[in-house]
């Protein structure tokens, strides 16, 4: 692990109180901890976010709310839910990662989605930012942000990257939550195949620990680039989501994990390869569609579903699935 002690350079970064008592911390100021204090946090963070894993029935509840555009009506409350499974892939010190699996059908024969997934680094230098039209650049976190804060990034079901941010897991009113800073992303499928008039989403993500699992509330700004071509994005209308993991196991658990113990070996190099797009051309650029994420998810997926029910050679599959990786992030970056 990096030495905790370099939560303490961020003291000489501390604003100076002009009152007698100090007030709270800001969510965006630097972290001042002593050595202790940084490792003592240090481990609750890690044993809050490990704590996200497990099995859970999910409730997701979306609500435009303020129109911010003259002339935009707010589209209806949604509400859906499923099951998933969260199950820890990585976990190395300062990166935990937590794969999402959605278990859909029939209890006797359900199918399984390999859903999100959340990578989480403790005080990263960089993360890896939506800049809109496909295209993901990995950027510097403020020098001053990344003492004691962890990044979340959010990946799409193929693991092409979807959003990422970072923050500080803290104590608030009593409740452990972590909240990120305002983050750019790509529509989600139901916005995307309505071919709305806004492009993007300009959010604060937060997570919260509750006595029965957990919480994932989004505060969106819906955004479009301004019609006079200057480049500016304008807000369109506000947006509400609340996704709510309940621990549950009364649904077929044992379907996820068996897709994941078939398919895993295929995702991690698929993972890897995204890595080294986005390590290479300092970040990645792929073509989007409305139902799946990236163009190519669609394809990835089958493969791995034909992989879970021994239709494919896993070694050939991967070979294929690695080489559209490559050509669809090569013909992006070249304009094709």
């Amino acid at each position: 692990m990096r030495s905790i002690t370099k939560t303490l350079l961020a003291t000489g970064l501390a604003a100076v109180s002009l009152v007698a008592v100090p007030a709270p911390a800001l969510a965006d100021d630097p972290i001042v901890r002593s050595e202790d204090a940084a490792k003592a946090a240090y481990e609750a963070d890690r044993a809050t976010i490990l704590a996200m894993a497990g099995d859970y029935k999910v409730t997701f509840n979306m609500q435009e709310s303020t129109a911010w555009m003259e002339g935009y009506e707010p589209l209806d409350p949604k509400t859906s839910g499923g099951y998933e499974s969260v199950r820890v892939i990585e976990d190395t010190d300062e990166r935990i990662v937590l794969q999402h699996l959605l278990v859909v059908g029939p209890e006797d024969n359900p199918y399984v989605v390999k859903h999100w997934r959340q990578d989480w680094e403790y005080e990263p230098d960089q993360i890896l930012t939506y800049e809109g039209e496909d295209r993901w650049v990995l950027k510097d976190v403020p020098e001053a942000m990344r003492a004691g804060r962890w990044s979340q990034t959010v990946y799409q079901v193929d693991d092409s990257p979807r959003y990422a941010g970072w923050g500080e897991w803290q104590m608030s009113n009593g409740v452990k939550r972590w909240r990120s800073n305002w983050t750019a992303r790509p529509l989600a499928r139901r916005d995307a195949v309505r071919d709305p008039i806004y492009d993007r989403y300009r959010g604060i993500n937060r997570h919260q620990i509750t006595p029965t699992g957990w919480i994932h509330w989004q505060d969106n700004t819906k955004m479009m680039p301004a019609k006079d071509g200057s480049g500016e994005l304008v807000p369109v209308v506000q947006e509400y989501v609340l996704n709510t993991y309940e621990r549950f196991d009364g649904y077929n658990i044992a379907a996820a994990e068996e897709y994941w113990a078939k398919t895993s070996e295929y995702w991690a190099a698929i993972r890897a390869k995204w890595d080294e797009v986005a390590s290479r051309n300092g970040g990645i650029e792929i073509a989007q569609e409305a139902n799946y994420g990236t163009d190519i998810a669609a394809e990835l997926l089958k493969m791995a579903d034909a992989i879970k029910d021994g239709e494919t050679d896993q070694s050939e599959a991967t070979t294929k699935a690695l080489a559209m990786i490559e050509e669809g992030t090569s013909q992006a970056m070249a304009g094709g």
